[in-house]
């Protein structure tokens, strides 16, 4: 507790929060959240050493009306620091294991961004931001801790440096719309398409020598039926993963692509919540390895008799690799396939502050390589939260 109140002053210090932050009176929510994961392979051709890496989310919510007389408008910061081993570099999945794991281990301005209310419920943000945080994204999924469950790997795989999510933000806009009382809205975003935030090599991007990610989504919220519809491109084309040009440079090929999300809720009530989820993805695989993939899933809370706070959740996730990327595996001299994981998970309070979640994970084909044996791995998730 003292270590995290330590780093939020911190960030007081540095300008990046109101100096009285901390004062009551004050209208700044602050919280934090440390993760800690145990990641061990039970069967497969990797090692079987357990691997521990680290999370931690700073966050800042600062209404400005009430601090700058800067009326309608409020501020979000969130820092991340991220430490550990790197369980993957063993399991050698294409779409990932632990949605904490990262590449490079360090501390990250992950988001700072300002957004002023229009007024009818409009909105419009701009500063760094999480692409992820309203875009292809849906509650329901939200436990699982594989990282497709977070954002679909044919997106998450664009970019010269990944799009705008974990672990890099990137200068972006984004205005949302309600469309009347019902709940249905539209999304319409404007990044960077070079993911590179404070933290990172060469720190924020300001030149967008690399264009732009455009991405719109419309969507329902609120109901027992919940879902939205998304489309983006990038504004400069990639260079494709095999196909050049006669005098040997590659060639640029467009990447876009578009998703669906659909969340219901089988059984609500305030004893119990059953939802069920699913989710497909589509998109150009000229320059990744993806061109489809969908994850599913149930969720249902609480999950133990006499444990309020206990979920649990059950997922599928699948990607089909590209064309591209199979004649490139072949001409290494592998045999392609297709990449899929089944997980559970369950998650409880055991203290105000302390949450344990065992996982279990189950891969086919991982690498996408036809004919690699299955994995089998087992996590175990700390969470505590202040």
């Amino acid at each position: 507790m003292i270590a995290v109140r330590s780093a939020l002053a911190a960030l007081a210090l540095a300008g990046l929060l109101p100096a009285n932050a901390f004062a009551q009176d004050r209208p700044v929510e602050l919280a934090a959240e440390i993760t800690v994961d145990a990641v061990g392979q039970v069967a497969g051709a990797g090692g079987r050493a357990v691997r521990a890496l680290t999370n931690i989310d700073l966050t800042a919510d600062i209404d400005l009306g009430a601090i700058a007389a800067w009326q309608g408008a409020k501020a979000h910061i969130y820092v991340l620091d991220n430490r550990g081993a790197r369980p993957n570099d063993s399991i050698g999945t294409i779409q990932g294991v632990d949605n904490i794991e990262v590449p490079d281990a360090g501390l990250r301005l992950f988001e700072a961004w300002v957004e002023q209310d229009l007024g009818s419920g409009a909105s419009l943000r701009m500063g760094l931001y999480d692409v992820n945080s309203e875009f292809y994204a849906n509650d329901a999924a939200g436990l699982l801790i594989a990282p497709p469950f977070g954002i679909g790997s044919e997106l998450a795989a664009t970019g010269p440096n990944g799009p705008s999510i974990f672990p890099s933000s990137a200068l972006a806009a984004r205005l949302h719309v309600p469309l009347g009382a019902s709940g249905t809205f539209v999304r319409l975003g404007v990044v960077n398409a070079r993911a590179s935030t404070l933290g990172d090599e060469g720190g924020v991007d300001f030149s967008f020598r690399d264009g732009v990610l455009l991405i719109a989504e419309v969507g329902q919220g609120e109901g027992r039926l919940r879902g939205s519809l998304g489309a983006w491109t990038y504004t400069r084309n990639p260079e494709d993963l095999i196909e050049t040009k006669p005098d040997g440079t590659p060639l640029r090929e467009a990447s876009r692509g578009v998703y669906g999300v659909l969340e219901g809720d089988l059984m609500s009530g305030e004893s119990r919540t059953l939802t069920a989820f699913l989710r497909v993805g589509l998109s150009e695989s000229h320059a990744t390895p993806f061109r489809a993939g969908f994850q599913a899933g149930l969720y249902m809370a609480p999950a133990l008799p006499g444990r309020p706070d206990s979920q649990v959740s059950l997922g599928v996730h699948h990607a089909w690799t590209g064309n591209h990327y199979r004649d490139l595996m072949r001409a290494q001299g592998e045999e392609p396939g297709d990449e899929s994981t089944v997980e559970l998970t369950l998650s409880d309070r055991i203290l105000p502050w302390l949450a344990l979640q065992p996982d279990v994970q189950w891969i086919h084909n991982p690498g996408a390589y036809r004919n690699a044996p299955d994995a089998l791995l087992a996590i175990l998730r700390t969470t505590i939260s202040f």
